[in-house]
């Protein structure tokens, strides 16, 4: 159990970094300032810092509302020359003969903005793109205009998808047919002939090896992608009959995404080797080994295992991939191909950051100001108060058991009608109270029974944030993914709250209740108290960042509740800036107009209705003319609105 008292009392930037863990997670692009503000720093150390509050602050004079998700776009740059330099160290380190060629698989993150910056950081590198359907090859082609662009092209594919991609090799790209079945090898072969481009194909093996993590049922026997070892038989065997043999260009595998074992690399690695190396030997010289994708990202910074992390760096999974494809080649006396990966989450997750605000906290515990005691009270109010007063005096668990007992009969006997309204309130508002001081006293203490650790959670305050957790953080909610939270400013004083997240939706679910910690997750996250004034409002701002979020979430967020998607700001480094970057772009999120036109209300329509409306209600003398003609002005100006809350 944390212990926030403890922390208090030497409290430091510091402290707050180990606390939130940014020092691990944050792989060096984010940080905490001197300020106590989240900072990030999109080129590590080979560039210059962002202050997420000076962002804060831009964006509102711009006129901004929140949630805003920022984008770092030089992270993107930045990951992609990290990856393809572990990969040329590791290629000199072995002594490896012949080159590593990646590609970006746009399922991961298909917004233009995103896309476009990849490849421009790509370019000296010859980075190419992996598309898995129809759309994200009709906008691959129109983005891959350079001569020998590579292409992948994954997933399953009709005539259509067939005959773009052919289109492609025509317009002198390197675009790759990946065959899943059998059947597309047929497919292939005859729309090839028929528009007269020779394919360039290539074939998923099935491993036996498998994955691990979230994802590990991805791959192994029972994918559902690839060709098994003897549908691999008989494809090379077509092949031949077809005298097609050269245009096998390429042998493709993958073991799953976020992979965070290394020795799943390992072993998946060397088996595609073996049958890259027996399908050379039978004739076929193939060019290129495709990896596939499953390079993780360390969510939580325990370095790990654990499936929200990875036991491995970027540079160890670039070593192993060409020691043991060089290892196994030179043993069967092959050529080293040409290596390929298809790594999306480990360029785009740290360039994305969700701000939300606080809009406020729902406590348990705390005293009820408007509760007088007396001598008079109900006797299970008289126990807990009796309890309360003496707890330093009692044993504490047993205290507690006692006082959840109270409870417990409280609850009863007001369902058969013996309990009044008032004194239940008071009993369950003592409950809390004593609940409160029973978990101060094990603060600090090495055993924790488990009972209290739940007491723990079950007094956490509700911290509400505007935003939707099923628009941005979907992984979340369907896969329990964890992506690291923590305030962005207060960070020069010590958090006096543990507590979750909820956000503004009328779903229960729409909640966030696990946190990453070091050794495990927790149910809770040390937040800072939410101060208000006497008319309800929030005394100082305070915001939280959701941080490795650009990895599926943009694409993969729904509708619920129509609140639609987030502004974003993207940022940019340039130190002839004052502030030492400038945003290049903002882009709205949806409006209510919006929100409401993509479930197929139409905005001339739903006005018209008001309007029909409001003219019945006046001749009606219900409303006022003047009234009525500002309902409509209002109505007509809230289409325009942002589908999120105004602070």
């Amino acid at each position: 159990m944390r212990d926030l008292k403890e922390k208090r009392e030497a409290w430091s930037v510091d402290k707050a970094s180990e606390l939130y863990h940014i020092n691990r997670w944050g792989a060096n692009y984010f940080g905490i300032n001197e300020e106590g503000h989240a900072t990030a720093y999109p080129l590590q150390d080979a560039g210059g810092s962002v202050d997420m509050m000076d962002i804060v602050e831009e964006v509102k004079s711009r006129g901004l509302k929140f949630p805003i998700l920022i984008r770092f776009q030089d992270i993107l740059k930045h990951r992609v020359a990290s990856i393809n330099q572990s990969f040329q160290r590791a290629i000199k380190e072995c002594d490896y003969k012949n080159t590593y060629r990646g590609v970006f698989p746009i399922k991961v993150n298909q917004l233009k903005e995103v896309v476009e910056e990849i490849m421009e950081g790509g370019k000296p590198f010859g980075m190419g793109l992996e598309v898995g359907s129809k759309p994200e090859l009709f906008a691959a082609m129109s983005l891959q205009d350079s001569p020998g662009s590579l292409m992948v092209c994954n997933g399953y594919k009709d005539s259509g998808y067939i005959h773009m991609a052919l289109m492609g090799i025509k317009l002198n790209k390197q675009v790759i047919l990946v065959v899943e079945k059998m059947e597309e090898l047929n497919q292939i072969i005859t729309i090839s002939r028929k528009v007269g481009v020779e394919p360039m194909i290539g074939i998923r093996a099935r491993l036996l090896s498998k994955g691990a993590g979230k994802w590990a049922e991805s791959a192994g026997e029972n994918a559902k992608f690839g060709l098994s070892t003897s549908e691999l038989v008989a494809a090379s065997e077509l092949l031949k009959k077809e005298k097609m043999e050269h245009c096998f260009k390429l042998l493709h595998f993958h073991i799953g995404s976020q992979v965070p074992d290394i020795l799943t690399f390992k072993k998946a690695t060397q088996e595609a080797a073996r049958l890259y190396a027996k399908l050379y030997k039978l004739g076929f010289k193939i060019e290129i080994v495709d990896v596939g994708g499953g390079l993780g990202v360390d969510y939580d910074g325990s370095r790990t295992a654990f499936e929200s992390s990875t036991n491995y760096t970027l540079q160890e999974y670039a070593n192993d991939i060409v020691y043991y494809l060089g290892n196994v080649c030179d043993a069967e006396e092959v050529p080293h191909p040409q290596i390929t990966s298809e790594s999306g989450r480990a360029i785009v997750a740290h360039h994305s950051v969700l701000l939300v605000e606080v809009l406020g906290s729902i406590k348990k515990g705390t005293p009820a100001d408007h509760f007088t005691y007396n001598g008079d009270e109900h006797p299970l109010v008289k126990e807990l108060l009796e309890m309360r007063d003496n707890l330093t005096n009692l044993n504490r668990l047993e205290a507690y058991h006692d006082a959840l007992e109270r409870k417990d009969d409280a609850y009863n006997m007001f369902t058969l009608g013996l309990l009044e309204l008032v004194d239940k309130a008071k009993i369950e508002t003592l409950f809390w109270e004593i609940g409160k001081g029973v978990l101060e006293s094990y603060r600090g203490k090495a055993h924790v029974p488990e009972e209290i650790r739940q007491l723990k959670d079950q007094l956490a305050d509700q911290y509400l944030c505007n935003f939707s957790v099923f628009q941005s953080l979907l992984d979340h909610w369907a896969l329990d993914q964890l992506f690291p939270i923590m305030p962005i400013n207060k960070l020069k004083t010590a958090p006096e709250c543990e507590g979750t997240l909820v956000d503004i939706t009328c779903d229960s679910d729409g909640k966030v209740d696990k946190f990453i910690d070091f050794e495990d997750t927790s149910n809770t996250l040390p937040l800072h108290e939410i101060q208000v004034d006497e008319s309800g409002h929030l005394k100082d701002k305070y915001y939280l960042g959701f941080f490795l979020m650009g990895a599926y979430q943009d694409i993969m967020g729904d509708l619920h509740n129509l609140f639609g998607k987030v502004n974003e700001a993207h940022v940019f480094l340039d130190e002839d800036e004052p502030s030492g970057y400038y945003i290049e772009e903002v882009i709205e999120g949806s409006n209510v107009g919006l929100a409401l036109s993509s479930v197929q209300y139409d905005q001339r329509e739903l006005k018209r209705h008001m309007k029909r409306q409001v003219d019945r209600a006046i001749k009606a003398d219900q409303i006022k003319p003047r009234e009525g003609m500002r309902l409509l002005r209002d109505y007509d100006q809230g289409l325009s609105d942002y589908t999120y809350l105004s602070s």
